[in-house]
């Protein structure tokens, strides 16, 4: 019969503990890690501040305190428990260089069943859990994570760079999981393709969407990430404070790529996929009413309260648009990121994206210049 696999660590791993805003994070030790069958415990090499972080933090999302926070990383094993493998079946050894998905599914629920571990009925995620004995290393910002049986464990190689991993297993995946919603629709080779919102997701959306063949347009208010998604395959870029049909307008950047007419990768002169990574009320209402005949809109940024969006029900019908919500992502779509990064950070600036890196012992100066950084994640180290 599998048993629990006792480990009593020395030095003991640390977890930086947070409790409620404007309190500084607290530093706390776990010296005694109990891996069930099919767990892992993971030694990180590098953690990266996820807006979601932040927000938390400022009090602007709610979380069941204390708890250890952070849920992009990579790392490397340290120990197993009995039968722990990685997502694709093979043994899981120590040693080997991972990153793991943001959830923790149960695998026999309905919607695990369905293919929708995200959704599991019990489901946990990693940084977002309070801290409780058995699993107080449950967030990334700490030395160590408890990776529990359920969670899809990816092995990464070891040459590629820390600062692309570490963010996969967040707004990479997500992009991936976007990306699969739009194609199960429309064929992207050749589409034109609005991605509104350049942060991590829309930048990886963009570069994923061209690599299949699309040409894409990123809409963002903020000039210094337009010229940014122009590096992630970006072939024009939008300010959507602008009028539409004014030079860096919507319009008028998709009429520059399309000469201004039907055909294209266009129906009737309108992109046939538009992606929100935003969260945007009017970036999500513009998606919807921006795409053509037989469109696809994809919405992944709204996962925060936000006013309600008008909907013209009539307009959808008559377009025959799908909208698709997508929220966190299923296994295979971390393991796509994995080898999508795999093959193409050379071709993007995925390791740029990462700016200002601080250790550990000063998480909150981190978050801090998260909040106000003009780079796309902020690293951590042990």
């Amino acid at each position: 019969m599998e048993t629990t696999l006792d480990l009593h660590l020395d030095p003991a791993p640390v977890a930086m503990l947070w409790r409620e805003p404007g309190v500084a994070h607290e530093a706390v030790t776990v010296p005694t890690v109990a891996l069930a069958p099919g767990d892992a415990l993971v030694a990180i090499e590098l953690a990266t501040i996820c807006g979601s972080d932040v927000h938390t933090t400022q009090g602007h999302r709610g979380a069941p305190t204390p708890l250890v926070l952070g849920h992009e990383q990579v790392g490397r094993v340290v120990a197993v428990g009995p039968g722990a493998v990685a997502a694709d079946g093979a043994s899981l050894a120590p040693g080997t260089r991972v990153v793991w998905s943001l959830t923790v599914g149960c695998g026999a629920c309905e919607p695990c069943g369905r293919g929708l571990p995200q959704k599991c009925t019990t489901v946990r995620k990693y940084g977002h859990e309070r801290f409780v004995p058995g699993w107080q290393l449950s967030g990334g910002f700490a030395t160590h994570v408890h990776v529990r049986a359920g969670t899809a464990i990816v092995p990464v190689s070891p040459s590629l760079p820390a600062e692309v991993l570490a963010p996969v297993s967040c707004g990479t995946a997500t992009a991936a999981a976007a990306i699969d919603a739009a194609e199960q629709t429309v064929d992207l080779d050749g589409r034109v393709l609005v991605v509104f919102g350049a942060g991590l997701i829309g930048l990886t959306v963009a570069a994923m969407a061209a690599d299949r063949g699309a040409r894409v347009v990123v809409v963002d208010p903020d000039a210094p990430r337009r010229d940014l998604a122009a590096r992630f395959g970006a072939a024009g870029v939008a300010d959507p404070t602008l009028d539409t049909d004014s030079p860096g307008g919507v319009a008028h950047a998709l009429g520059a790529l399309t000469g201004g007419g039907a055909g294209s990768g266009t129906t009737d002169g309108r992109p046939l996929v538009a992606i929100d990574a935003s969260g945007s009320p009017r970036a999500v209402a513009a998606a919807i009413l921006l795409v053509g005949v037989g469109g696809v809109v994809v919405l992944v940024g709204s996962v925060f309260p936000s006013d309600p969006v008008a909907l013209d029900a009539e307009s959808i019908v008559r377009r025959l648009v799908t909208i698709r919500g997508v929220h966190n992502y299923a296994p295979r779509h971390l393991e796509t990121a994995v080898g999508f990064v795999a093959r193409r950070h050379d071709a993007y600036p995925f390791a740029a994206l990462v700016g200002e890196t601080v250790a550990l012992a000063d998480l909150d100066s981190g978050i801090e210049a998260a909040a106000g950084a003009r780079s796309v994640r902020v690293g951590v180290r042990a």
